[in-house]
């Protein structure tokens, strides 16, 4: 600012030579109009000065409303709203409970940001401060924290099941992945009265294809699971389980590869093995019978005998037919993990073999045979040769053998004896509800 002007005779005397001298006009006539307009000058200066010296640059304002979204097991993507006109953004994070100033710093130049190489299932705080300019920063926001999502599933036969990432927390509590889809059976398959929790793990970003109503095709990567166990009481879930064996298919290379994991005594983890064990077993059902049962984990030999069709290892289970209860199907469409579908309502349902109210019983008991036997009494499974049996729920019933071959079912079901009864591998015990059904329905023949 400019705060006083003093206009003195020589000055304008000054001004007045140096004006006249360079526009070639009279000096007398040059200095009468300077003294005239130079006060008018002055005040111009003056009011100029003042004005610049009047303007306040505005505080950089402090960023709101961070948000996350597509978090990933090693990525984010991270928001904010930022009132400022034109500002650049200093963000700092690293694991939740780090000190400002110690984190990771990265910019942007606008309210938005992409982070990756993060760990997965690993907590983060992160804090985002406006940049005006380098001596007009705005406050730093309060801190922002996201949790990234586990490792994905492994789709290898490693020593340690909990090398493969299938389940969360403590192996015990059998809390699936994230990445998994736990799905139940119409009608399951029977082993001893054991607990099953069955689950089906996808490749990032890939999808089962929709075949007919039975197996879609699985994608390369694909994990299908199944853990036995038996609650300690069958009235008090909450009294905790005894977990037997996860027994594990993996698709690689277009083929399916089959692998077994026993659990250790205190329950923290399962090892990859291939013999046959007897373990002895005991629980109380519903009834509030102590229940003794000498449990057989089948040797890697054992698997293969039933899981495989023309020499080829499979799946049993999860055909979309046996997978048709409690909307899963129209689940795995919404999930993106079936696709080439659009109305499950066009996919039949098989039988569940315990529903007398909606199923005959000619229709339970074929659903029973389907799921239980079928596998290897089918074209190419492990019996085609010494049974002529076929148990396919869609075969016609003249085809099936069943009636010549009743007395036989009937023979190999009603009591156990080890290398002669049916099922042949995965029970050491008669199926009394089951059989109850099969004989009813053969003697009505």
């Amino acid at each position: 600012m400019i705060p006083f002007i003093v206009i003195s005779t020589t000055y304008i005397e000054f001004l007045t030579y140096h004006v006249s001298n360079f526009i070639n006009f009279p000096a007398a006539i040059m200095k009468e109009i300077m003294k005239k307009i130079l006060p008018y000058f002055c005040v111009l200066i003056l009011m100029t000065s003042c004005k610049n010296d009047d303007v306040i640059v505005p505080q950089c304002t402090e960023v709101t409303n961070i948000q996350s979204s597509n978090i990933t097991f090693n990525s984010v993507s991270l928001s904010w709203t930022d009132a400022n006109a034109s500002a650049s953004f200093s963000i700092e994070y690293g694991i939740s409970g780090f000190l400002p100033g110690t984190g990771t710093l990265v910019s942007s130049t606008t309210p938005n940001l992409d982070l990756s190489g993060l760990l997965a299932n690993t907590p983060y705080d992160i804090y985002v401060q406006s940049v005006c300019s380098t001596t007009n920063l705005g406050m730093q926001s309060n801190v922002f924290s996201f949790l990234t999502l586990p490792p994905l599933v492994v789709p290898q036969f490693l020593p340690n099941l909990s090398d493969l990432n299938i389940y969360m927390g403590d192996l015990e509590d059998l809390t699936p992945t994230v990445y998994a889809f736990n799905y139940e059976l119409t009608t399951p398959l029977f082993t001893d009265y054991s607990n099953k929790q069955r689950l089906i793990m996808l490749p990032l970003g890939q999808s089962m294809q929709f075949i007919d109503d039975g197996f879609p095709e699985f994608p390369d990567g694909t994990v299908i699971s199944k853990t036995f166990y038996y609650n300690i009481d069958d009235r008090d879930e909450s009294l905790g389980k005894t977990i037997i064996e996860t027994r594990l298919l993996i698709k690689m290379n277009g083929s399916w590869e089959l692998g077994n994991y026993h659990w250790n005594s205190d329950q923290s983890d399962a090892v990859l093995a291939t013999d046959a064990v007897n373990l002895p077993v005991s629980y109380i059902d519903e009834e509030g019978e102590s229940i003794d049962i000498d449990y057989v984990i089948p040797s890697q030999q054992d698997c293969f005998t039933c899981h495989s069709n023309a020499g080829n290892e499979t799946p049993i289970g999860p055909r979309l037919r046996t997978m048709n209860l409690n909307n899963q199907l129209q689940e795995l469409i919404d999930l993106n993990y079936l696709a080439g579908v659009a109305d499950v309502s066009s996919i039949s349902k098989l039988p569940d073999w315990t529903d007398a109210s909606n199923y005959g019983r000619e229709e339970r008991a074929r659903a029973y045979f389907d799921v239980n036997c079928a596998h290897c009494h089918s074209v190419g499974g492990f019996c085609e040769i010494q049974s002529t049996l076929r148990l396919q729920y869609e075969t016609a019933f003249d085809d099936t053998n069943i009636f010549n071959q009743r007395f036989s079912i009937l023979n190999r079901m009603q009591e156990y004896i080890q290398g002669f009864s049916m099922p042949l591998i995965g029970t050491t015990r008669v199926h009394t509800e089951g059989y109850a059904l099969i004989e009813s329905y053969l003697n009505s023949l």
